[in-house]
Parts: structure tokens; sequence; C-alpha cells
């Protein structure tokens, strides 16, 4: 693995959207008992249901610590899922792996960015995040795919959508918060964002979901389905409090052009809930300084938006909730072509993100 210094767009180098080809799909396994109730074991077992539903499709990576290795290799008992050992601060790869991208000569590089737990000092979840913020680049060794390093430039995965043609679409209330880049104008964000994702149009949303610890990432909350076509989570419910950050974003989004100049299909996916944890969920998580307190008043970011698109699949959270089977409706309609595979949600929104945060896909080399 070799650390460039020059920029993706520079070489060549593009992110991909998501519906492109994927060589295989990454996970971290969960076991960080402040985050993940029990000492994991209910999420280790929702995540094992994510990976092999994932594995129908295309191979799956999970990185294990050491110290979970045995019991995760056991468990992800399918061929086409891959243990590597790989040690983390927590299960999140979409925010802590490598953002890659392509050329048109069959090259796949990652960017590799600055990771502080989603705030660091000021607002982050915990305390250290040292071994997250290596993630990315032991994958990139693992892949032997050449790095750049945006050092000092904070970003999580989970607060950009693309379209691959241009467009990147995001979120004020996380990129422009004051815990991630506060030195850098939105001017200076945007130019980092196009250096290194070779994207031309940024649509910024106001903000994402409701009480998302994230400070609102946009894969809680809209997403690109195809050029031109985005999918926005959506309340009818004055009440509800997220019912101006629907309505804000629709606004943003029916005014907006893509980088083609297309203006914008906006298809509206049902919220669940609302969703809480129950107090028996909040006692089986450990309380440590720092950590984000789990709390059973507290509404959870529930979103049917935080799915993952794979090879010629739709891997989507149901949550036992009455909106299941129109939000499943609704991904079927939208996505002909891909079979949905549902998986219950719950246990990983307990942690606080769903399937698009605990995944990362790789794309697959492209010649032109």
């Amino acid at each position: 693995m070799t650390t460039l210094s020059s920029t993706p767009r520079a070489d060549g180098f593009r992110m991909p959207a998501e519906w492109e080809p994927h060589s295989q799909t990454w996970m971290i396994w969960p076991e960080r008992p402040d985050n993940w109730r029990l000492g994991g074991k209910p999420a280790q077992a929702a995540f094992t249901a994510v990976a092999k539903a994932i594995a129908r499709f295309e191979p799956v990576t999970v990185c294990v610590s050491a110290g979970q290795y045995e019991n995760a290799r056991a468990r992800l008992d399918d061929p086409r899922i891959r243990v590597v050992e790989i040690s983390s601060d927590d299960a999140w790869v979409r925010d802590t792996g490598p953002t890659f991208v392509i050329d048109d000569q069959g090259s796949v590089r990652g960017v590799d960015w600055t990771f502080n737990a989603w705030g660091g000092l000021d607002g982050g979840l915990y305390a250290s995040w040292v071994r997250d913020d290596q993630v990315a680049s032991k994958i990139l060794e693992v892949e032997r795919c050449d790095r750049y390093r945006t050092e000092g430039f904070v970003l999580e995965g989970g607060s950009i959508h693309v379209d691959g043609e241009g467009t990147l679409i995001t979120t004020e209330e996380c990129l422009l918060n004051r815990n991630r880049n506060p030195q850098l104008s939105r001017e200076q964000i945007e130019t980092v964002l196009r250096e290194h994702l070779a994207v031309d149009t940024i649509i910024w949303l106001p903000e994402g979901l409701y009480n998302d610890e994230t400070d609102g990432h946009v894969d809680n909350f809209c997403c690109f389905v195809r050029p031109g076509e985005v999918l926005l989570a959506w309340t009818d419910d004055p009440a509800d409090p997220n019912y101006p950050r629907c309505q804000a974003a629709l606004r943003v989004l029916e005014q907006a052009r893509d980088a083609r100049g297309r203006s914008l299909q906006v298809h509206k996916l049902p919220i669940p809930g609302p969703l809480y944890a129950t107090a028996e969920e909040c006692a089986g998580v450990d309380r440590v300084a720092g950590s984000q307190p789990r709390d059973p008043s507290v509404r959870l970011a529930g979103s049917y938006v935080n799915f993952l698109i794979v090879n010629g699949g739709i891997i989507a959270p149901r949550f036992d909730d009455p909106k299941d089977a129109e939000a499943e409706a609704i991904l079927r309609r939208v996505f002909p072509e891909h079979e949905v595979v549902m998986v219950p949600g719950r246990e990983i929104l307990l942690g606080g993100g769903n399937i698009h945060c605990i995944t990362q896909q790789q794309p697959a080399p492209q010649r032109r």
C-alpha cells in the first residue's frame, strides 16, 4: 500500500454509485459492551443475519478482534464470508472504513478520512477512537489498494451519498457541525469533497433525522436510488419532530439540479415508529464515562433508508413495525431489478445506526 500525496480527482478516480458492481462488502464484528447490550451477543446475531443476507449476492469480509475471532468465525459459518483479524473501537465500518474510488483502467484505491467518533471531545460518542481511525488504512493494506489520507479533515462515510455521475448529497447538520472541521468554510469543505470524490454538484439538506446521534448522517435520511432519483425518509404527521426536517429537505430536493442538469424525482419512504429502547434493553448496556448513555425516554432514529445496495439485492432493515410492509413494497417498486431482503434491524438500531452504517461496499474494478 502506497499513501499518495495527490488527490483522486487529479489521478482520474471517482467514487462510484452504490449500485455499480461490487467486489465485496466489509463489516466489523460488534462487541463494545458500552454500546451493544449484553456484551454484544444480540447485536452479533443481528450482524450475522446481515452478513449472511449480503453473502447471497456478493462476498463479505468481517473484521474481528483477536478476542472475538474464534466466536465470530464459528457464527459466520458461510464459505462466502471471510473473517480477518483487525482491531477497532466499534463496528461502524461505513464511517471508519475507506471510501473506495475507481478509475476507468481497472484500478481501485481508497480515501482514508480522519475519524473522530462523530465529534471528538465535543459531542463524540466515545473515547478513544485511535483504533477506529486506523481501520481504513488496515483494510486498504489487506486489499493492496493505494491510499489517500485526509489528515485532519474529518468525514464519515455515512454523511455522504453519490450518484456516480458527479452529484453528492449531504447535510449541513453534520458536515458544517463545529465538531467536525470548524477551521473550514462550506466552500473549503466542498473543495475537499470535489477533489476526493470527483463530484461537481453538492446538494446540502439542512438536517438529517431527528435525534440521530451522528449529527444527521444523510444515509439515515435520504439516498440516491439511481441518477436523478432519491428516496427520502418521510412523515405526514405535523406533530412528529421529523416533520419540519422532511419538509425542509423536500424543498431543497425539489429545487435542486444534479451534475447533469436533471431535476430530482423524490420517492418518500415512511419513518417507522416512533421507536424507543426498553428499560431492559438499556440496562444491558455497560455504563462508561464518556460513552453515549442509553435511555428509554430517548426516541431512536429508526429509518428504512438505512439499507445497502448489493449486486442484485437490497438489504434493508425491518423493525416489527406496522410500516414494515409499506416500506418493503416501496423498495420493491423503486428497485424492480433487485431482490429486496428485509433483515431484523432493531438490535442494530439500539446501537445507534443500521444496515448501511455497519457495511462498506468495495467496488469492482471497471475498464472503459
